[in-house]
């Protein structure tokens, strides 16, 4: 197999800390000899969640089993889901904001048609369900665990308990109609065709305030690997939860 060097969009600030995560790890379960060293371990996770490189490209780069590229990368995921805030935590910083805006997203998956549950009825492709907080600015906040993409955004929003947290914290959300229902923290848009000009207008500007919300789902998407997930779906929650954390940390 050919083997070439790349590169991967992130700063040394970013290889830095997963570095530091993995040398805290290995010191508290007793490592004492691995192929890799911690930076190159941390190299290695950042380019199969960066940039969506298969475990096979990954060995032959590293000049290492196909089998511990799995376990290095596993290993280095975990560590950073660890670190991610619960949405109690995440609303310490969010009630420092004049309003957030939520949205949902479909991450894409590798499954068939007979996985129902997965089946995005919105979308008419197989994936999982994610809920993003960002603040004002559309900056990402916060990230929920993923469900399968069959589920509605307002039925997702409530399950994760969003809708109440906001509402106890007295916060406004601006979101899309997908939420019409979900009570008065939450602004949505006026539906239907015929609308009054003050309800167009009321659309207008809440689309306006609503779209910068979308730079966060670009955050998202621009870790490659989730633009199409073959995993587990029960590891998708950690992916997740770990590029939130790197997000945060190269922030």
């Amino acid at each position: 197999m050919l083997v070439h060097p790349s590169s991967i969009d992130l700063s040394t600030r970013t290889l830095r800390f997963l570095a530091g995560q993995l040398t805290a790890r290995r010191r508290d379960i007793g490592t004492r000899w691995r192929r890799l060293p911690v930076a190159r371990q941390a190299l290695l996770a950042l380019a199969h969640l960066r940039c969506g490189d298969t475990y096979a490209r990954l060995a032959a780069g590293f000049g290492i089993g196909i089998a511990t590229v799995y376990r290095y990368i596993r290993e280095a995921i975990e560590v950073l889901a660890a670190l991610a805030p619960t949405l109690a935590e995440a609303m310490r910083t969010i009630r420092t904001k004049a309003f957030v805006i939520l949205d949902g997203t479909l991450l894409p998956i590798d499954r068939i048609t007979a996985d129902a549950p997965y089946c995005s009825g919105k979308h008419k492709r197989h994936g999982m369900n994610i809920q993003v907080l960002t603040d004002p600015f559309g900056r990402l906040l916060w990230a929920s665990p993923a469900l399968p993409g069959s589920t509605h955004d307002l039925t997702a929003a409530r399950q994760h308990g969003i809708i109440d947290a906001l509402a106890a914290a007295g916060l406004k959300c601006w979101a899309d109609k997908a939420y019409q229902g979900a009570g008065r923290p939450v602004r949505v848009p006026f539906r239907g065709r015929h609308l009054k000009q003050w309800k167009r207008r009321h659309n207008t500007t809440h689309a306006k305030i609503r779209c910068l919300g979308e730079q966060a789902m670009a955050t998202l998407k621009g870790w490659r690997l989730l633009r199409k997930l073959r995993c587990s779906t029960n590891r998708i929650t950690a992916i997740v939860q770990a590029v939130l954390v790197l997000h945060h940390a190269s922030a």
